[in-house]
């Protein structure tokens, strides 16, 4: 069980009376409260230390506050909260956690601020509970009306899973600070289970966000230039190849690089399995190849998507880095960022890593090595939704300034009437940018957006190679426009 956490109290008297039609304070304190679960979901203490009263930050400090969270971060993510009470401008919330149960108490003053904040154990109201369970056994009470918002995305995800093909949808969306997370389909043929949170799925190529903000960091703390040639930093014996020499990082990162979709010796090699067609591709086979490649296009002239130039990238900055890649990834990203079961590999015997689906049959999920750039990543959606928060902030560190930039128009792309960043594609949608990647193994489609100027962002995962873009680009008109 855990023990009482309690911050701040002010010595208010308060008369708690049954919260009935919300008024406008009670709607504000809602408001702040959407905001502190987001950022308690995403650990951004500095964040919610910022939303307290003058009043409060003179009581209690940063660091005070910063270490009753970390605290709290043990019970893992708010997955529910009931609001119980409301009285001038004090709210109470029941939060539920994985395994547990919270009072949170959190009040408000007049600039929005609040200056009372309060977790403690829940105890149920034993007449409450009795009422409680006497309510869901009536089956004359009315039915609660699905938010319109919910009852659309649920419509949208079950055009997908109805499909004969199709197995399960994970969707995550955030919403001017609000995430919200749903579940559809099933796990695995025929088991009639719904996928959970803890669930790891296949990302594909949304892997080439990863590495080009890995790219960018490297940018950003001036151990390279976007600009510089990429021959500098690979072997001398493959320097006689004049080819590689007009390539920057920058050809690389938006796929004008000239180099083809994959290089002519992927699917050759003792090693080779259909069924897993990367997993033997190395460092030195990609290497081999790259002593004789000719480019289809001469770089920087036009746009042409290459897994190769992201495996190479991937490689290079490993190169650059001296470490693997994979070590790179947890230092700079996934571990600043909480983001615990994202990996390139997984292991076979954790029971989270879902079966995957091509054509309705189950196949092998991929391993790579020298491609894990453009595509190894596997991934929650937990974890996805942390990644996704961090490309919305406001650049203030290193890592999202890095985020930022993979952002920045680096080529137009007329055939498509789209830009492209670092790995980012942009188009319109609703006169709003839209920052987007999908990918797809061969048993799992994914896709994710960013759509800075509704402070939103939308990721949908599935286990099967059914296509899910045009699902997800429905999900993506719906949160432009919710209110």
């Amino acid at each position: 069980m855990y023990k009482i956490y309690l911050l701040l109290f002010l010595g208010l008297m308060i008369h708690w009376q049954p919260a009935t039609a919300q008024s406008a304070d009670e709607k504000i304190n809602r408001a702040l409260y959407n905001r502190i679960e987001y950022l308690f979901n995403s650990q951004q203490a500095d964040s919610i230390y910022n939303l307290a009263s003058k009043s409060f930050q003179g009581q209690i400090s940063r660091e005070q506050l910063t270490t009753m969270l970390q605290q709290l971060y043990a019970l893992g993510n708010i997955k529910n909260a009931e609001q119980l009470k409301f009285e001038r401008g004090v709210a109470s919330y029941r939060l539920d956690f994985d395994t547990e149960r919270l009072l949170f108490v959190l009040g408000v003053d007049s600039t929005n601020h609040y200056h009372t904040i309060l977790f403690q154990q829940y105890k149920e109201d034993p007449k409450a509970a009795v009422a409680k369970e006497t309510a869901d056994a009536d089956t004359s009470a009315p039915v609660e009306a699905m938010d319109p918002f919910d009852f659309k995305i649920e419509n949208i995800a079950k055009n997908y899973t109805q499909k004969a093909n199709a197995r399960s949808l994970t969707i995550g969306i955030i919403h001017r600070g609000k995430v919200q997370k749903y579940f559809f389909g099933e796990t695995a043929k025929g088991n009639k289970t719904l996928p959970t949170e803890d669930n790891i799925y296949e990302i594909g190529s949304i892997t080439k966000t990863f590495t080009a903000t890995l790219l960018a960091d490297l940018v950003e703390r001036q151990v390279i230039s976007l600009d510089d040639s990429i021959i500098k930093f690979l072997p001398d014996s493959l320097a006689r190849n004049t080819a590689l020499h007009k390539i920057t990082f920058r050809n690389l990162a938006n796929h004008t690089s000239g180099l083809p979709r994959l290089p002519d010796n992927w699917n050759s090699g003792s090693g080779y399995v259909a069924a897993d067609p990367y997993a033997h591709y190395d460092r030195k086979a990609l290497f081999a190849y790259l002593r004789h490649a000719k480019l289809d296009h001469e770089p920087e002239t036009e746009y042409a998507y290459s897994n190769l130039g992201y495996g190479l990238l991937g490689e290079l900055i490993a190169i650059i880095s001296k470490k693997p890649f994979d070590a790179c990834l947890k230092e700079t990203l996934t571990q600043p960022l909480h983001m615990r079961a994202t990996d390139l590999k997984v292991d076979p015997k954790n029971t989270n890593v879902l079966k995957v689906y091509e054509g309705g049959q189950e196949v092998p999920v991929w391993h790579f090595q020298a491609m894990a750039g453009g595509g190894a990543i596997k991934s929650t959606i937990d974890d996805l939704l942390r990644y996704a928060i961090t490309q919305l902030a406001t650049p203030e560190n290193a890592i999202q300034r890095a985020m930022a930039a993979t952002k920045l128009f680096t080529f137009y792309i007329p055939e498509n009437n789209m830009d492209i960043g670092l790995a980012w594609h942009t188009d319109l949608q609703e006169d709003m940018n839209l920052f987007w990647h999908n990918g797809g193994t061969a048993g799992s489609s994914s896709y994710m957006a960013i759509i800075p100027d509704e402070r939103s962002a939308v990721i949908v995962l599935s286990n099967s190679n059914e296509p899910l873009d045009s699902t997800a680009i429905a999900i993506v008109r719906e949160v432009i426009k919710k209110k």
